[in-house]
């Protein structure tokens, strides 16, 4: 494929020809297990002769075959000689998931003139979709011994918004001749990603990649040190309100901007630029100004970053005919943390595109584009629906905002069938958040805050323009949401019980263990059971079955199509069992809709879903609700999950495993509760008179429950079983809890920072990029990356962290000190509790505190090899699913047999 014909330029074309090796059976997100190029050694040549063994051919052998992409590199992967059905009657859809790795050469050719060759090496710029790793390797397969495969995540889940990924090559191209590349590339079937072959009219699995490379080359310059423009507009990464009445909705803008330009050799640090200031040009005469930028924003090469701006509250009135902002970008040159001269500085103009739309009336409205940012950065889009009617005081005023879940896939800013598809409400907002991207983090983590971000953001939105149609800040919601939605309106409403009124879940899978089992994966064949158990404690906390005790007392209707082949019915049906289980008198309602499929338009604007919103809505927001007098609290990570009738639990005695808190209140006020791995609780007191309260049969001074918020924890002094009434400050200083999972590094309040060596170029810096990458893609989520002098300086941003290697610098010895950390490092080895890990192999992952507040997390990678590295980096938590607990390590048998090659987890 020759996407580059001029002869002026660097060229490069790929063969249309791949050479294909598989089935081979595995779990749905193994392969960050195992070698993306499983089975196959990249230290030694691939034999296109060999078999592998592999449970799904007859004989227990697969061989090599062959693929065809087309000239738009759209790449279909099958194998019809396997005979599928035989697998799926015993095993099912987990038969049906498998892993491919393929292989295909690309050239690269110099210019034809000889005064046009730059000696800085050409990149590649490349596009995987529905792929999930690929690396580019030599050509020369007598040079694989000693090269380390840098492998690059794909856009597995073909997200709207990645940004541009640039690839580096792994050895300079010639400048004389051709230089010719292999391409390797990890495909697995995932059911969620592809769905079942039936619903597209097929007997056995087909795999769907997209894989295209270009050329990016550095233009030439003259004498210019600099690129003319090293920072573009990245248009598909802006966040804009809309504009009513001439103003915007919303006072958060995003502008994105991608660093196109290149590291130019080891010796210095170039490439990295920083914005310095963003502006309106007065002369554009708008009369509406930004506000100056809190902190300058440093770009690394082929970065991409949504800048975070914020409009000046006075601003003038933008006439409807205006379609466009124009905004002055200065930025400048960054190198060896010194200073640069103004003239160095440059300014590019971006037009910002506008939308205007009209004030909503009663009978017309559009879907509103709205904006917050997260820790004065991360600026995020969310839509709206308006009421019809404003908050006049007439009919108890506004009700409970609705929360409109999403399904996976669903891009809610190109997409209108999901706000179509929504019943606009009489007095009640009904807010849309992203998930920060149409697959997120299903509806976990960084996308639930998001989700409750939106309403919040909404409320402040509301009470600066548009006093009569605000809500209370601290009002609960009525989450809805169908497929991926409906299982996140299931997750949301029970790890945040207090906050949720009633719940609408349309379609949802119960957990993905559930969805897709485990039963075909590779590493259960390999693994100790007791460390088996100890990583699948990283998913307990998503296993939303296990936390339907929360909603046993929360309205619920619940509704599935019968013929649904997506996600089937029977998911829903043991999810209404579980609460009825929990309460029999629970007010849940099922509704099967007989023939319909996994979507259908009505599924959520009929007739049944209103009356019940208008049921569990008639009542005002300080009208007196019936109170529950016996309920059970579950909660896996108390750090993501939220009270229960003012009873919040804040640490458990063994983190990985279930607490639960069984409360009773009796008529007189008293209050008896039975906790069980539970370490430290609180309860809100302005919930309930309490006169008495007796917690595992002891009883609790009575004078203490004169505060407004009352906090125990288990009195571990010699001797002693009971409780003891302690202060948050107590608790905050001197309890340090695991967090349960290594995901926790997503869930961040502002810009992650990313701590490498040094700035120049090395591997740390490679893995750095490729993380923050990976973070855009998932989770437009944005990074800055510094060296460890200085995060050492104070200028981290006090946020989460991530950090490559560093091993003895002062900044790792600090935060292993602050965060009272078991972890140590010495002689050149990483040990735990007197267990040393010092294989060269091995990578390491671990989570600790960066400080007493909790919500504060640095993520460790390390590794005193390459090869460990790209272990450790495949294991970085960027979906759900991983097997990542607080602290993982791995080696080199991991490339073979997934899980089963971890030394040790916890």
């Amino acid at each position: 494929m020759d996407v580059t014909p001029c002869t002026r330029e660097w060229r490069v074309e790929m063969s249309q020809e791949w050479d294909v090796l598989g089935p081979f059976p595995i779990h749905a997100r193994e392969q960050h297990f195992l070698s993306p190029a499983f089975p196959l050694d990249l230290s030694k040549d691939i034999d296109l002769t060999r078999t592998y063994p592999s449970a799904y051919a007859d004989g227990g052998f697969v061989s090599w075959s062959k693929a065809s992409s087309d000239e738009y590199g759209s790449l279909k992967v099958s194998h019809p000689n396997i005979r599928w059905e035989q697998l799926r009657a015993t095993e099912g859809w987990a038969a049906l998931q498998h892993h491919n790795v393929l292989r295909t050469y690309l050239t690269v050719y110099p210019p034809d003139f000889k005064q046009e060759r730059t000696e800085v090496d050409p990149r590649l710029r490349v596009e995987c979709l529905q792929g999930a790793y690929f690396s580019i390797l030599p050509g020369d397969e007598t040079a694989w011994a000693t090269h380390v495969s840098e492998w690059h995540m794909g856009n597995v889940y073909a997200l709207e918004r990645a940004p541009v990924q640039f690839v580096s090559l792994p050895m300079s191209p010639c400048r004389a001749k051709a230089t010719r590349y292999q391409v390797v590339l990890c495909g697995p079937y995932e059911i969620r990603l592809f769905g079942d072959p039936r619903s597209y009219n097929s007997e056995y699995p087909i795999l769907s990649i997209n894989f295209n490379v270009s050329i990016d080359t550095l233009p030439s310059l003259g004498t210019s040190p600099y690129l003319a423009t090293p920072v573009l507009h990245a248009p598909a990464h802006d966040v804009i309100p809309d504009f009513i009445y001439g103003l915007p909705f919303s006072s958060t803008l995003g502008i994105g901007l991608r660093n196109v330009d290149f590291c130019r050799n080891t010796k210095s640090i170039s490439g990295w630029w920083t914005v310095v200031s963003a502006v309106i040009p007065p002369c554009a005469g708008l009369g509406l100004s930004l506000c100056s930028l809190l902190m300058a924003t440093r770009l690394a090469p082929t970065q991409t970053h949504t800048l975070m701006l914020e409009f000046q509250p006075d601003s003038g009135l933008i006439p409807t005919d205006i379609t466009e902002l124009p905004v002055d970008i200065t930025i400048s040159p960054f190198y060896d943390e010194s200073a640069c001269s103004d003239d160095e500085q440059q300014i590019f103009r971006v037009n910002v595109p506008i939308r205007h739309v009209p004030m909503w009336t009663s009978v017309s409205y559009t879907a509103i584009r709205a904006t917050y940012n997260l820790g004065f950065s991360n600026p995020t889009m969310f839509l709206v629906l308006p009421p019809r009617y404003p908050n006049n005081g007439s009919e108890g005023g506004l009700k409970e905002p609705i929360l409109a879940l999403h399904g996976a896939g669903v891009d809610i800013l190109n997409q209108s069938f999901w706000a179509d598809s929504l019943p606009r409400q009489d007095r009640a907002w009904v807010i849309i958040p992203s998930g920060r991207t149409s697959w997120g983090l299903d509806w976990h983590g960084p996308s639930a805050a998001d989700a409750f971000a939106a309403v919040t953001a909404l409320h402040d939105i509301l009470c600066t323009r548009f006093a009569d149609w605000v809500y209370p800040r601290d009002t609960k919601i009525i989450v809805m949401g169908h497929s991926n939605g409906g299982q996140g309106a299931w997750y949301v409403a029970s790890r945040w019980p207090d906050k949720v009124k009633a719940v609408v879940a349309a379609a949802g899978y119960i957990k993905s263990q559930a969805y897709v089992p485990w039963t075909m994966s590779r590493f259960s064949h390999f693994i100790d059971p007791a460390l088996r158990a100890v990583l699948e404690t990283s998913l307990l906390p998503d296993d939303n079955d296990l936390f339907l005790s929360n909603l046993a007392h929360t309205p619920v209707l619940a509704i599935h199509g019968g013929m649904d082949d997506n996600v089937p019915p029977w998911h829903t049906r043991e999810a209404v069992s579980v609460l009825k289980e929990w309460n029999p008198d629970a007010d849940v309602t099922y509704h099967e809709e007989p023939g319909q499929p996994h979507w259908w338009f009505e599924v959520l604007k009929n007739t049944r879903v209103q009356a019940f919103l208008d049921r569990v809505c008639c009542s005002s927001y300080d009208a007196p609700t019936t109170k529950c007098r016996r309920f059970t609290l579950t909660v896996a990570v108390p750090a993501e999950s939220g009270p229960m009738g003012g009873w919040r639990v804040h640490a458990l005695e063994v983190p990985g495993r279930l607490g639960r808190l069984e409360v009773y209140e009796d008529d007189e006020g008293g209050v008896n509760v039975k906790a069980s791995n539970i370490s430290v609780i609180s309860f809100d007191l302005s919930k309930a008179s309490v006169n008495r309260f007796v917690i595992n049969s002891q009883s609790i001074v009575h004078a203490s429950l004169e505060a407004g918020t009352i906090w125990l924890e288990q009195d571990t002094t010699l001797h002693s079983t009971g409780w003891k009434v302690t202060s948050t400050y107590s608790y905050v200083e001197n309890f340090q809890q695991p967090l349960g999972r290594a995901q926790a590094i997503l869930s961040a309040d502002g810009i992650i920072d990313i701590v490498i060596p040094s700035l120049h170029h090395s591997f740390e810096l490679s893995v750095a990029l490729r993380i923050a990458h990976n973070l855009r893609t998932y989770h437009l989520l944005d990074a800055r990356i510094l060296s460890a002098h200085e995060a050492e300086n104070g200028l981290a941003c006090g946020g989460n962290m991530v950090v490559i290697g560093c091993a003895d610098s002062l900044l790792v010895k600090d935060l292993l000190r602050h965060s009272q950390s078991e972890w140590s490092h010495e002689g050149g080895a990483w040990v735990l509790n007197d267990k040393k890990f010092d294989n060269p192999t091995s990578g390491l992952l671990f989570l600790v505190k960066r400080t007493s507040i909790i919500t504060n997390t640095a993520l460790f990678l390390q590794s005193s090899d390459p090869g460990g590295l790209e272990r450790a980096l495949r294991l970085f938590p960027i979906r759900t699913g991983v097997l990542v607990p607080d602290w993982l390590v791995v080696d080199g048998r991991a490339d073979r047999i997934g899980a089963g090659g971890a030394e040790g987890a916890g």
